[in-house]
């Protein structure tokens, strides 16, 4: 039973930012502002730093006028400075309507960075939120270094506390600037906060540098928090802040008492966007939007997947838009094998489906990546195999390419038992094999179909390491055929479809 609702304020925008070498540009920023409310349907977005730049306020102001029209204007969020009225002023300029004003939460950043005392502090501050208020601008206020404030100077966070809840603002902020918090802390420190001040608006802001974000983000709901602040991908400085996705499962999973409205199937989408404008990859085992996270690799994993699920935990993927896969490499087993058949509405009966499993441990064993586009490459090729009977063995060779010098191959082939080696150049490694073995068959008295077509491919939405299947059409007196090869190496494909057209003349 749901017995409270909390936000979700999204800083992707400003504090992920943050992210050394990530800078969005004024038309990223809109599209992201308009996919993080609209499809994700976060509560509120910090979008930008005031003061930093003309193209920030550019983007800022790109972002208010659709969000004025849309209805959006008080979810919109700007970060500001105790600095006498210029922020207030740059947001006026922009159309922003709701400060996250930056103040000292602890004795420690007030004292050596600000060099003042806490009642003057406090002075500037109230001027900042008097003013915000005659010009129609709503105030937050963030206490910067508060969780060192908590460790180090309760007293002074206490102080502060009782001097910013008496003043007209909506939310109180806080910050694990340095990430330095424990689970335990942060619940400790925040169950203190809000029994003292039950009438405020507390969120929790969590940093990850110990990767203990996600764990103080729970602590924090725990002991009452009202909102959080995550980020995409948990972008951010240093180590970045805790991370949407994680948060919202856990959210959903682990506190039934708590609601939340991001809507999960969009995750994935916008977590894909964000990593393609920024360049920030996402590391392939992230939780929820990592390439690999519904990914089984083991046999027996797919196996019990097909018996009553038995490798299925809540984390389902069609709740975030996405798919089991099953892996293929040199663990996956028959099982995974034909969960990729069935995607792919393939069905091979036993000795096939022995022989396809065979090759791709053969391939995992190479340490080449196998994918289910690569299947149906895999399955011709180890059909076609079965068609002819080997008497002709490609034993070995080796292909040079050197700057200046024409490519050559050394070639040692058996025929029927009786083995050959001879070495040629040529345009290309390709062609200089071909030339090695004419030279071996020619000693035999015996022609070679001549090479009339040559095509290479690789599986749809493969990548440089995928493997590569080299056709080959030959030509005889009689008649026109065609090879296949796969392999990961070009060159290497060609030669296996030559092999099957020596074996099959």
């Amino acid at each position: 039973m749901k017995t409270r609702t909390i936000e979700i304020m999204d800083t992707t925008l400003r504090d992920g930012e943050q992210t050394s070498g990530v800078s969005f540009s004024a038309s990223e920023k809109l599209t992201l502002a308009k996919l993080l409310l609209e499809e994700l349907k976060v509560d509120r977005i910090e979008v930008a730093s005031a003061r930093v730049s003309e193209g920030e306020m550019q983007a800022v102001k790109n972002i208010t006028e659709w969000a004025a029209t849309e209805g959006y204007l008080d979810k919109v969020e700007v970060l500001t400075f105790v600095d006498g009225g210029v922020s207030l002023k740059w947001m006026q300029e922009a159309g922003a309507k709701v400060q996250n004003l930056l103040t000292k939460g602890s004795l420690n950043h007030l004292t050596h960075q600000l060099k003042k005392t806490p009642e003057q502090h406090f002075s500037e501050i109230q001027a900042v939120i008097e003013k915000a208020k005659e010009l129609g601008i709503e105030t937050n206020v963030y206490l910067e270094d508060w969780s060192n404030g908590m460790r180090n100077s309760q007293e002074y966070v206490f102080q502060f506390l009782d001097f910013l809840t008496q003043q007209p603002i909506k939310r109180v902020l806080l910050p694990d600037t340095l990430g330095v918090l424990t689970h335990n802390e942060t619940g400790e420190y925040l169950s203190k906060i809000i029994a003292r001040y039950p009438d405020s608006h507390f969120d929790f802001h969590g940093h990850n540098d110990y990767d203990l974000s996600v764990a103080n983000v729970m602590e924090a709901l725990k002991a009452g928090a009202h909102g959080l602040h995550l980020t995409v991908n948990g972008m951010g400085e240093r180590a970045g802040n805790a991370p949407l996705a994680s948060v919202v499962a856990v959210v959903n999973d682990f506190l039934p008492e708590i609601s939340i409205g991001v809507k999960e199937s969009s995750l994935y989408k916008v977590s894909k966007l964000v990593s393609a404008f920024t360049g920030f990859g996402i590391p392939d085992n992230k939780p929820i939007v990592g390439d690999n996270v519904f990914t089984q690799t083991a046999g027996i994993h797919a196996d019990g997947d097909s018996k009553k699920n038995l490798y299925f935990n809540d984390l389902l993927p069609e709740r975030f838009g996405r798919k089991r896969k099953y892996a293929l490499g040199k663990t996956s087993g028959k099982a995974n094998i034909q969960k990729n058949l069935q995607e792919l509405g393939l069905t091979l009966n036993d000795e096939e489906l022995k022989k396809v499993t065979e090759r791709i441990i053969e391939l995992g064993d190479k340490k080449e990546r196998v994918t289910k586009d690569d299947l149906p490459y895999i399955i011709s090729d180890v059909l076609d195999t079965d068609l002819h009977q080997q008497k002709v063995f490609v034993k070995s060779y080796v292909l040079t390419h050197s700057k200046g010098l024409k490519p050559s191959t050394t070639l040692s082939i058996e025929i029927e038992g009786k083995s050959y080696e001879e070495n040629a150049q040529g345009d290309g490694q390709f062609d200089a094999f071909i030339n090695a073995l004419k030279k071996v068959y020619k000693k035999e008295n015996r022609e070679l179909p001549k090479l009339v077509d040559y095509t290479v491919r690789i599986p749809p939405g493969s990548n440089s390491d995928a493997l590569c299947e080299t056709i080959i059409t030959w030509q005889t007196k009689d008649k026109d055929f065609t090879t296949r090869g796969l392999d990961s190496d070009q060159t290497v494909s060609a030669i296996k479809a030559t092999e099957k057209m020596l074996n099959l003349v």
